[in-house]
This record gives structure tokens, sequence and C-alpha cells, in this order.
């Protein structure tokens, strides 16, 4: 049903200033600042070898403005949006149909870069609040027009999303989403001890979504919490935070066997942010 992990989004009061923090903790400039004039907001896209990361502001008036407004209003700045992307969108809507679920036809969009005045254009499909339990999530087809590539990162750079963290209060309920609605491929299912919790990993386009499960009384609810990105040389991207002022915390080996981490602490605009670096 879905190629892969689109993008994600990050709820922003200010674009310009979120922008320079994200450029210190990636490395690089945005490959595209630019807005949806119709929506009201304005946007700086940052590319990666598997997803791209959208800062997302309220500029003007729209459903986009009042969205993120809504959102800022309610928790601040943040991680806000999960978008996956599909080349046959009518085939989405009408596998979801069949689902039983009400969903509404595909809805055209265009976002217009302010650098060199180039359009990119594409077909959204909104998925409902069943579906989407908290997260506000829908499925893109791009029709016209591409995202720039970054150029070559280097090792001190992320390059790749590693994984996204969602915070769940019924795994048993996203699984039935996720997997037997949406395909995803669940790679992991597991009690952990230590943590007394449960845990998912779902995997696309060599990305992994991090599910962890809290129980409580509530109606069932998820929640996006988290992001991991991949470097190559995790020392060196330590050092090149720490030489922009961006607070990070020491290198420690992670959960994982053969991987170290570490914690980017401040410029995150309130995004759980880890480094990770696979071993060899």
């Amino acid at each position: 049903m879905f190629k892969s992990l689109d993008h994600l989004i990050i709820a922003v009061e200010d674009l310009e200033k979120a922008t320079h923090n994200y450029q210190l903790i990636m490395g690089s400039p945005p490959v595209w600042t630019g807005g949806h004039k119709s929506l009201g907001t304005s946007n700086a896209l940052f590319n990666f070898q598997n997803t791209y990361l959208e800062l997302l502001s309220p500029t003007g008036e729209g459903l986009g403005a009042d969205l993120i407004n809504h959102y800022l209003k309610d928790n601040g700045e943040g991680l806000i949006g999960m978008v996956f992307a599909t080349n046959d969108i009518n085939g989405v809507h009408q596998s979801l149909q069949n689902h039983g679920f009400a969903i509404a036809e595909p809805a055209n969009g265009e976002g217009i870069n302010f650098a060199d005045q180039k359009l990119r254009r594409w077909k959204n499909l909104f998925l409902p609040p069943d579906l989407t339990r908290g997260i506000f999530s829908f499925i893109i087809e791009h029709t016209h027009g591409y995202l720039p590539q970054s150029e070559e990162k280097k090792e001190s750079e992320p390059y790749k999303l590693d994984h996204v963290v969602i915070n769940t209060n019924d795994a048993d309920g996203f699984i039935g989403i996720y997997k037997d609605i949406f395909n995803l491929r669940l790679a992991l299912d597991k009690n952990i001890e230590h943590w007394q919790k449960r845990m998912l990993f779902f995997r696309l386009n060599q990305t992994t979504i991090e599910v962890i499960e809290q129980e409580d009384d509530l109606p069932p609810n998820d929640k996006l919490w988290g992001l991991a990105w991949e470097v190559k040389n995790l020392e060196k991207a330590r050092q090149r935070l720490e030489d922009a002022d961006v607070e990070v915390t020491p290198i420690q080996k992670g959960v994982k066997e053969k991987t170290l981490v570490a914690t980017i602490k401040s410029h995150t605009q309130n995004v759980p942010t880890l480094l990770i670096q696979h071993i060899d």
C-alpha cells in the first residue's frame, strides 16, 4: 500500500529560528524553503537518504495554519505529523473504503520554493481519526517536480532516519491498523522486561517505526514522540555539535547491540532526538 515513510512534520512557531537550529543539527541548510499559500503555512525541508523532515509554521490563513496554531496552543512546538507515500493514491483510497472507513477523496496540493520559484505538486489523502488515533497523518502521491538532494553528507552529519518513536496505550489496536490495514511489515513484537513495556518494530524504506506501549484506562491513543538519526561517525558528529554550542550527551552504548548513541538536548524544538551509529 505504501512505498515509503515520505516525511515527518515538526510544528514550529518561528520558522527562521527553527531552520537555523536544525541547520546546526543536520550540518547543512534545507534543500527547500517555501510555502503553501492556500493553506497559510510556510516550511523548510531537510532531505535524507530515506525520508525528509519538514519544519512547518503558520504564516497566513487557511486549514494548515489553523491546524498548526491549534497544535502550538495545546502543546507548544513539537513532532506533529507522519506522512506515507504511495504511487497509487486512488487505490489506497479504495482499499480504505473497502475496510469500512469513511474517507474523503484525494485532494490536490502544491508548494513553491522561494529560492527559485519551482513548484512541486501532489495529491493528499487525509486519514480519519479512527485510523490516526491522535497522530496527524496523511498519504501523499507526488505528481510534479522533485525535492532537491542535499550535498553529499559528511560522516559527522545525519544522513538517514534510523527510527521514529511512537507511544501508544493500545499495541494490539496499533497492529490492527498498521499491519492489517496499512500492510506494514511487523518485524518485532516483544515485551521488554527491564522497561516493563511492550515494543513493536515496523519496517519501511530502510527505517523503523518503533512503538512503545504504556497501558492506561483511556481510549486508544497514539502519539509521535521522538526521532533517531543515523550518522557514520558519532564522535565527529558530537564534536561538530559541541563546536556549534548544541548541547549533546556523552556517547554510550545503545540498547541495540553494536550501536553507539548520543542524545541532542537543545535546538530540537522539543523533539526528543537521538544520534546513532551502527558499528560493523
